[in-house]
C-alpha cells in the first residue's frame, strides 16, 4: 500500500470525503493518492488545497508532505522503468486484453453480488443473449446439425461466445429431440505441428466417429479397413434416421493436411444422401488458413462457409448487459451509469491505421472482465455505481 493511502487510512479519512470537499471526482483523488497524478491545470494549487484540508483534520503538514513525496518518487521510478522496458506506443498498437478479474469481497458486499453475473457461464438456454448477429451464427450451426448445410467454420475472438453457442447447440438438440449424433474429437494438447503439441489427424477423426456410433466395436487395424468400417456405420445410422455432425473445437490448430482431408469426410454418402456435416470452431487464425489465396486448401475453401461472431455495438452492448442483469432479477442501473457504458466502448474500441480500420474487443469475456475491475474500483472508492471516470481507472 502506498504511503499516502496508508496515512489517510490511519486517520480514518476516506477518499470520497476528500473528493466532495475539494469538488473533484473520486477517480481524480484516487490518482493523486495512489500515483501523485495531479490534474495538469493548477496542480500546485490543488496540492496545497489538499494539504490545507488534511491539516484542518489534525494531520501534521510534514507528515503529509513526506507521504506525498514518497508517492511521487515511486511513480517517477515506475515511469522510468516503463520507458526503458517498452517501446513508445504507436497508432498501430493493438488493443490490450485485460487479465482475468475477480470480484473483491468489498465489491461483492457493496453490490450484493455473490455470483459474478457478468463473467460466469450460463446455466440454461434462457440465459443465452440473442441478437441478429448471434442468431445468424446460432441458426447456421443448427442448419448444419440438421444436415441442411454441410460445412461451416465459426470464427471469433477469444471470449466472443463460440463455446457457449456449441454448448447451446448440444442443449437444443436434446431439447428438440432431434435425431442428430454429435461427434467431437478430443482436442486437448492439439497443435498444428508435432513440435509444439500433437496434431489431430484423419485417423483420430475416424476413431471419434467409431466411438460415437459403435463404442463397443473394435476398430479395424489397417487404415483402409477402418475408413470402410466407419463409412458402413454411418450408412447404417443414416438408414435408422440419424444425421451426423462433426464438431472440431480449436480448429485454428488443425494442420493443413487434416483440413484438406475434411473434404473427403464430406464426400461420404449413401447414394445422394450426405452422411456427415462439419462445424469448425476457431479463432481468427482459422480464417487465415481458410483464405481464398491459400492454394493448399482450395478444395476446402470452396466448400466451407465462414460465419463470424461479430463484437457488440454500443446499443447491443447495453442490450447484452441488461439481459445479463435481468436473468438474475437485477437492473443494469444498479451497477453502471450511461457514462460508464460510453467509457467501456471507448476503452475496448479504437480506429487504427491510415484508413481508420475499426478494431473492437467488445466481446462478452472482455466486457465482463472490465466491468468486474470497475466494480472493484467503485467499491474501493465507496461509489454506488460505475462511472466513466472509474472505468478509466481499470
Amino acid at each position: 500500500m502506498c504511503a499516502f493511502k496508508q496515512l489517510l487510512e490511519t486517520h480514518s479519512i476516506h477518499q470520497t470525503w476528500i473528493a466532495k470537499k475539494m469538488n473533484f471526482s473520486p477517480a481524480t483523488i484516487n490518482k493523486i493518492v495512489k500515483y501523485g497524478d495531479y490534474p495538469k491545470k493548477n496542480a500546485d494549487a490543488i496540492k496545497q488545497q489538499m494539504i490545507d484540508l488534511l491539516v484542518g483534520e489534525g494531520l501534521n503538514e510534514t507528515e503529509i508532505l513526506t507521504a506525498m513525496d514518497a508517492v511521487q518518487l515511486n511513480s517517477d521510478r515506475d515511469q522510468t522503468l516503463e520507458i526503458e522496458c517498452t517501446a513508445a506506443p504507436t497508432d498501430e498498437e493493438q488493443l490490450m486484453l485485460l487479465r482475468k478479474q475477480t470480484l473483491t469481497p468489498a465489491a461483492k458486499k457493496q453490490f450484493m453480488l455473490f455470483k459474478n453475473i457478468f463473467t460466469d457461464g450460463i446455466k440454461s438456454a434462457n440465459e443465452l443473449f440473442q441478437n441478429s448477429d448471434i442468431n445468424y451464427v446460432r441458426e447456421s450451426m443448427w442448419q448444419a446439425a440438421k444436415g441442411n448445410t454441410s460445412f461451416i467454420a465459426v470464427i471469433g475472438q477469444s471470449g466472443s461466445g463460440k463455446t457457449t453457442l456449441r454448448e447451446e447447440l448440444h442443449d437444443r438438440v436434446s431439447r428438440d429431440r432431434e435425431p442428430v449424433v454429435i461427434i467431437e474429437p478430443y482436442v486437448l494438447a492439439t497443435e498444428d505441428n508435432d513440435i509444439k503439441g500433437k496434431t489431430l489427424k484423419s485417423v483420430h477423426i475416424a476413431e471419434a466417429i467409431l466411438a460415437a456410433l459403435a463404442p463397443s466395436t473394435k476398430a479395424m487395424r489397417s487404415p483402409e479397413a477402418r475408413f470402410r468400417q466407419i463409412h458402413n456405420l454411418l450408412k447404417e445410422s443414416s438408414r435408422a434416421g440419424h444425421h451426423h455432425l462433426l464438431i472440431i473445437e480449436e480448429a485454428h490448430s488443425l494442420p493443413i493436411p487434416t483440413l484438406k482431408h475434411l473434404k473427403r469426410f464430406l464426400e461420404l454418402k449413401n447414394g445422394f444422401t450426405p452422411l456427415l456435416s462439419i462445424i469448425l470452431i476457431g479463432q481468427d487464425e482459422l480464417k487465415i488458413k481458410l483464405a481464398e489465396n491459400n492454394q493448399e486448401v482450395r478444395e476446402v475453401v470452396q466448400r466451407c462457409e465462414i460465419v463470424t461472431l461479430e463484437p457488440f455495438t454500443q446499443s447491443s452492448l447495453v442490450d447484452y448487459l441488461q439481459h445479463r442483469c435481468k436473468s438474475f432479477d437485477r437492473k443494469l442501473s444498479e451497477f453502471i451509469d450511461e457514462s460508464g457504458i460510453d467509457a467501456i466502448c471507448a476503452k475496448l474500441t479504437r480506429n487504427v491505421g491510415r484508413n481508420n480500420q475499426h478494431e473492437s474487443l467488445l466481446y462478452p469475456l472482455a466486457v465482463g472482465n472490465l466491468l468486474t475491475g470497475a466494480l472493484n474500483v467503485a467499491a474501493e472508492l465507496g461509489e454506488s455505481v460505475i462511472t466513466g471516470d472509474l472505468v478509466k481507472e481499470v
